[in-house]
Order: C-alpha cells, then sequence, then structure tokens
C-alpha cells in the first residue's frame, strides 16, 4: 500500500532537490560506464528512483544506478555486442525478479549473508570500476571486462595523452577536496563535473557528443532464443545484486533515522522501479548509499524526498541535455575512480588483521572471485565457505559439550542415583541444536567416552531445542553400538520436535526407552542394575549351596 507522509515536506522537499544534484554526475558517468550512454543513466535514475521511493519500504531511501549494477551491465554489453533491446529486456526481467523476491519474502535472507563476503564483493567491485577507468584517464578508450582492461593497461601506458589524464586527476582531485563548506551549495561531484567541462572547452579531449533530448522512447521486451539463457543469467545477477545493495543501503538509513525498513516491500519497490527503467531505456539500479546519506543529512526523511530527486533529474534531462553532451570522458573517468575508491570498505581492510584470518581469507577469496570470474559466483562461493565455517565451529562447540562427561550433576536427587550406580551408567548430555556438522564425529566420541563396565548409556536432550537427520542417523548408530556391547541405550529429555526426528529415523530400533528427565532415566537404570544385581546373588548363593 502506498503512503505518502506530508509532515516533513520541506525537508524532504530539501533532500530530494540535493540528493538530485548529487545524482546528476554520477549518472551520467554510470550510463558511460555501463556502455549504454549517458541519457541511459539518467533514465535509470529517474525510473528507479521514482517509483523504488514511492512502492518501497525504506522511506528515507535514494535510489539510482549504482556501481554493482553497471558492472553487470556493462559485462553484459560486451556479451551481446551492445544490442541495447536485449540489454534493457535483462533490466526488465531484472525488475520482475525482484518483485518475485519481495512477494516470497526472500528480503529477510539476503540480510543473512557474511559481513566478509559483502566487504568482498564490494570491495571487488570498487577495484573493476577503477580497472575499467584507467584506460580512460591515459586517454584510450580499452576493451570491454576487468581482464580486457588488464590487459590492455601496458599499451594505454605505452602512449599516455597527458592532457587528459591530468583532467582526469584533477577531476578527482576536485571531488575529494571540495571545501565542506562549499559541499553544502554544490556537492563536490558536481562541483568537479563542472569545472572539469569548463577547463575542458580549451583543450582537445574527446567529449560525450550529442545527447539526445526529451521524453525517453518505449522499450518493450525483446527475446533471443539464442541469447535466453545469457539474458536470465544476468537478470538473476542484477537482481540478487540489485536486492543485496538496496537492502545494505536500507541498514543505512535505519541506523541513521532510527527506523526499521520493510526488506521485502523494498524489493518489490525495487523491482517495479527497475522494470520501469528498462522500458524507457534506462540502466538498472538500486538503493544508493552516498545519495541516501546526503537525502537524510539534508532533511530527507519519507519517499517524497526520493520522488523529488526523480523529478529533479527529469527536469534536467528535458531541458538541459545538450550542455552535457561538452561533458569530456576523463572528467566522468576521475568521478567514476572516486565511485569506486569510495565502495572500496576500507574501513574493514585497516582492521582485518586484528580479527580473525579465516574472515579475512575469506573476504579476499570473495574479491579476487568478483574481479577476476563474476559476481554471483563470488557471492555464491562466499556464502558456501562462511556457511561450512560457521558449521565447523558449531560442531566443534557441540562435540566440546560431549566430551564433559560429568562426574556429578547439580541436581541433589540426581547425584545422588548417579553415586549409587557406581560408574554402571555413562551419561551425555548435549548443548544447542545438534546438526550434520557434529554427526560425523558423534558416534566415535561416544564409543571412546563409555565407561568400562557401564550398564546404560543415557543420552541426554534436554538442552537440545532441534536435531537433523544427520544427527539422529548419528544417534542410531550411538544405539547399534551399544546393543552390541551388551549396554542399553536410555534417551531423556528430548522436546517434541527432536523425539518427532528420531521416531522417524531411528526406526531400525524401536521401544528405546525415551524419558521426559534424566531423574527418571537414572531412576530406570537404578531399578535395573538393582535387579540385575539381585538375580546375580541369587544365582551365586544357589550355586554356593
Amino acid at each position: 500500500m502506498v503512503k505518502i507522509n506530508l509532515s516533513n515536506i520541506r525537508g524532504d522537499l530539501t533532500g530530494g532537490l540535493t540528493a538530485g544534484i548529487v545524482a546528476l554526475p554520477l549518472a551520467l558517468a554510470l550510463g558511460v560506464a555501463s556502455g549504454l550512454g549517458p541519457m541511459a543513466g539518467l533514465y535509470g535514475a529517474i525510473a528507479v528512483g521514482f517509483f523504488a521511493a514511492l512502492f518501497g519500504g525504506t522511506p528515507a531511501q535514494i535510489s539510482g544506478p549504482t556501481g554493482p549494477m553497471v558492472v553487470v551491465l556493462a559485462g553484459l554489453f560486451a556479451s551481446l555486442s551492445g544490442d541495447a533491446s536485449l540489454i534493457f529486456t535483462a533490466v526488465i526481467l531484472a525488475g520482475i525478479f525482484q518483485i518475485v523476491f519481495g512477494v516470497l519474502g526472500v528480503g529477510q535472507y539476503i540480510r543473512l549473508v557474511p559481513y566478509p563476503v559483502i566487504s568482498g564483493f564490494m570491495s571487488g567491485i570498487g577495484a573493476i570500476i577503477i580497472i575499467l577507468q584507467i584506460g580512460r584517464l591515459l586517454g584510450h578508450e580499452p576493451p570491454g571486462g576487468t581482464i580486457g582492461a588488464l590487459t590492455y593497461l601496458p599499451t594505454a601506458l605505452a602512449d599516455i595523452d597527458f592532457i587528459t589524464l591530468a583532467l582526469g586527476l584533477g577531476t578527482l582531485v576536485i571531488a575529494y577536496k571540495w571545501p565542506p563548506a562549499l559541499g553544502k551549495f554544490v556537492p563536490g561531484a558536481l562541483a568537479a563535473l563542472i569545472i572539469g567541462t569548463l577547463v575542458s572547452l580549451a583543450l582537445s579531449v574527446p567529449v560525450l557528443g550529442d545527447i539526445p533530448t526529451g521524453l525517453p522512447s518505449l522499450h518493450l521486451p525483446v527475446f533471443d532464443q539464442s541469447k535466453a539463457l545469457l539474458i536470465l543469467e544476468a537478470a538473476f545477477i542484477l537482481a540478487v545484486l540489485g536486492a543485496i545493495d538496496s537492502l545494505l543501503t536500507s541498514l543505512v538509513a535505519d541506523n541513521m533515522t532510527r527506523t526499521r525498513h520493510d526488506s521485502n516491500k523494498e524489493l518489490i519497490g525495487q523491482g517495479i522501479g527497475n522494470t520501469f527503467a528498462g522500458l524507457i531505456g534506462g540502466i538498472a539500479g538500486a538503493g544508493a548509499t552516498m545519495r541516501t546519506v546526503v537525502n537524510i543529512r539534508s532533511g530527507g526523511k519519507y519517499n517524497i524526498s526520493g520522488m523529488t530527486h526523480a523529478l529533479v533529474l527529469l527536469a534536467i534531462v528535458l531541458g538541459l541535455s545538450p550542455l552535457a553532451a561538452q561533458i569530456p570522458h576523463a572528467v566522468l573517468a576521475g568521478i567514476l575512480v572516486k565511485v569506486g575508491l569510495d565502495i572500496i570498505d576500507w574501513s574493514y581492510l585497516k582492521r582485518a588483521h586484528k580479527g580473525p584470518r579465516w574472515d579475512f581469507a575469506l573476504m579476499l577469496m570473495v574479491l579476487g572471485l568478483t574481479v577476476f570470474v563474476d559476481l554471483i559466483t563470488a557471492v555464491g562461493v562466499g556464502v558456501v565457505f562462511a556457511a561450512l565455517a560457521y558449521v565447523k565451529q558449531i560442531a566443534r562447540l557441540q562435540i566440546e559439550e560431549l566430551n564433559k562427561i560429568p562426574e556429578s550433576l547439580n541436581d541433589p536427587a540426581e547425584n545422588k542415583l548417579l553415586e549409587s550406580l557406581k560408574g554402571k551408567v555413562s551419561i551425555f548430555s548435549f548443548g544447542g541444536p545438534l546438526s550434520f556438522g557434529a554427526a560425523a564425529d558423534l558416534g566415535h566420541h561416544v564409543r571412546e567416552r563409555v565407561k568400562p563396565g557401564s550398564k546404560f548409556t543415557i543420552l541426554d536432550f534436554s538442552r537440545v531445542p532441534l536435531m537433523d537427520v544427520s544427527a539422529a542417523m548419528a544417534v542410531d548408530t550411538v544405539t547399534s553400538d551399544a546393543l552390541a556391547a551388551g549396554r542399553q541405550l536410555l534417551i531423556c529429555g528430548a522436546n517434541e520436535e527432536v523425539n518427532k526426528v528420531l521416531e522417524g529415523v531411528n526406526e531400525a530400533h524401536p521401544g528405546i526407552p525415551n524419558y521426559a528427565t534424566l531423574h527418571e532415566a537414572l531412576l530406570h537404570a537404578k531399578k535395573n542394575v538393582a535387579g540385575t544385581e539381585s538375580t546375580q546373588a541369587s544365582f551365586q548363593t544357589a550355586a554356593q549351596s
């Protein structure tokens, strides 16, 4: 349901106007970097910015073209030999995927991606953007793709256009060193764009050239069976990256505004925005962190600010396109290098050596895969390795807990029963969720630590909230070992969910005594031990007489 909050109208209009001015040079630069041209960047910023604000779940968020999305689009542009209609089809499909993600409630799971993985692929994206712009800063037009740009670098270095290099580096310096006091009126990136363009009028450097003006035309989806798989794959990557990028920015907005965003609604809003972007010939976008921060600091709180930002860009498109034609490629390259440097996670890199080495190694692995393979592989591999590392840590804790065979119990009544059994009972108490990580070693550790002379093995599940099938199969192995050694297995403390898993898996050993508490299990053991000892004493008396 769309809600328009008018309680902060002045702040929202100011924030939206400021964010729109900041977005202008970035939209132009990212549009050029995608291969589809500066107007595609502006159209994307307008469509995603307006509709994501209108339908999204993060009121203060500003959406538009971002580095991660452009990296994918640039790769797709190279793969499709610049076929714009197929690229816009991929953008439309990406938007539809995001709407489906939101409807299915995928938003809550995207936030579970570990920080080293996020840090690695964000830093990798920043590195890609910088690598792709080095050739342009040197006065050349490098081939598409990270590997192509790197292999072309020696050629560019052998023939440097120092005028273009000076213009690009000057733009970068202005963007970084623009005084904060002046930044309140003219943002650094916009100042760098204006100054760089004015300086270039006296120089002979490549510029953007003619840019169409007026309203965009409609781009309906085009289907090419031979390219269908490539388009679907690119659309899915765009959807996933856009979702991650947007929800990370939503978290930043939450921290600044002390609010809580709606992840799934945000995905639906982003999906609608990207669908419209593709239909009007714009590039895909996502929640943009820097523009969102600028909006909030300028007074923006609600979705009117994001819609205002888009309308400001629309006004620029309708009236100022001829002026944008004079912007040099080197100036946009300088701005993009700043974008790349800002995306790199310097804060984590500075303190990574103080944290766990595995997390830093994971971050570097994801970064490398992002730069030299592709983004979706990097995130997928990173999540799998992070999950396996987590499972291993939990398994180690579970096994360590299992190794602590109690010599005494906290409950006086239970402790008295344990002492009366004189080593004829081995108790194994499990802590926390019991999963496949510990299952492989569970049977081995129980077998090694059963007390000599034990008649009963008690498995205490009172602190186990849930159990998977792998762990239940390990319990089945423990049961087989106990029966083969002449011991009786007792289970206690298992909740309804754990019991259900145990009963479903352990059909080969029906009738295992299952007690609600450890005290009841110990009573069963004492009664049976006493009965056994009484029978043995009777046999000995009869034999002696």
